[in-house]
Order: C-alpha cells, then structure tokens, then sequence
C-alpha cells in the first residue's frame, strides 16, 4: 500500500513538471516578450496569455534574490518529502496535494536553473501572471489545508465516538 501512495505522489508530481515544461516551451517559442496573445478573442478582456520572465518570488517580487529563490524551492522539496514520509496510508488528499506542490516548486526550479527564470504566461488581467507550476502549488495548499481542517473536525468526533468522556475544542 505504501508502494501505491509513492508512486501516485511520483505521478502528480511528473505530470506536473511535464504540463509544466511543456506548456513554457511552447510560450518561449511561439509567444513574444510582453505581447499578450487571445486564441479566443472574445475573452481577451478576462484572460489572455502574456510571456514575461520572473526573476523574482511570486508575482515578481524581490527580483534582486534570484539566488535565494532557487535555493528555496530545494529546501521546500525536501522539507515536502519529509512530511510525505510521515502521512498515514489513507490520506490520499494530502498525497496529492504534496503532488501537486513538489511538480510545482520543481517545474520553476527547473526554470531558475536552466534559464535564471521563471516562465510565466497565464494572465487573468486581475491577478499578476503565473504558471502551471504556480497553480499546482497553490492547489496543493489547498487541498492539504481543507485536508488538514477536516481532520481536525474529525478528531473531536473520534474521541466521543471512542467511549471516552473528554471533551477537546
């Protein structure tokens, strides 16, 4: 069972990096520095796709620390397989949502190490401009938050349901 729980962590992960990568080298290839491109004009006012280049931590910021944030997403990746060796067998959500966050913080180191940059491209006019990477990573800390707030919404009922007179908060 423990092989299973590997292997789905493996795979998420792999897709991530791979949808990833993938989706910035065609942006690299077929899009120009800064230009927005709408393959459906009629949504061009809600979403468009607009190669920049991100030296920086999320949405630009604190460009000057390249460095430091390539050494972070090392230290993200092994703080992430730490905690995955600690998960019990049935928590499958947080499985993925660890997935999800070390396909993401790989996908961009891959970036900082290759080109010095992270590719982003998705722009949703309201938001600053991210990538696949970026959404994996903040879906993942969504799924191990709600993951997290339902165990902790469990653990009250499991100690009345045990026999026990404790009452927790």
């Amino acid at each position: 069972m423990a092989r299973r729980r590997e292997v789905v962590l493996i795979v998420i992960a792999l897709l991530v990096i791979v949808l990833d990568q993938v989706s910035k080298h065609y942006v690299v290839l077929y899009l120009r520095l800064g230009v927005p491109w709408n393959p459906i004009e009629s949504l061009s006012r809600y979403v468009s796709f607009t190669y920049i280049t991100n030296k920086g931590a999320a949405f630009g910021i604190f460009p000057t620390l390249s460095t430091f944030f390539t050494i972070v997403p090392i230290v993200v990746v092994i703080m992430i397989l730490i905690y995955y060796r600690h998960l019990s067998n049935g928590q499958w959500a947080m499985n993925v949502g660890l997935g999800l966050q070390l396909g993401g913080a790989l996908g961009n180191l891959i970036d900082r190490i290759r080109v010095g940059h992270v590719v982003d491209f998705i722009d949703f006019k309201v938001w600053p401009i991210f990538n696949v990477a970026d959404s994996s990573i903040v879906i993942g800390v969504a799924i191990l938050a709600l993951s997290i707030l339902r165990d902790e919404e469990k653990a009250p009922q499991q100690k009345v349901s045990s026999g026990s007179l404790e009452i927790s908060d």
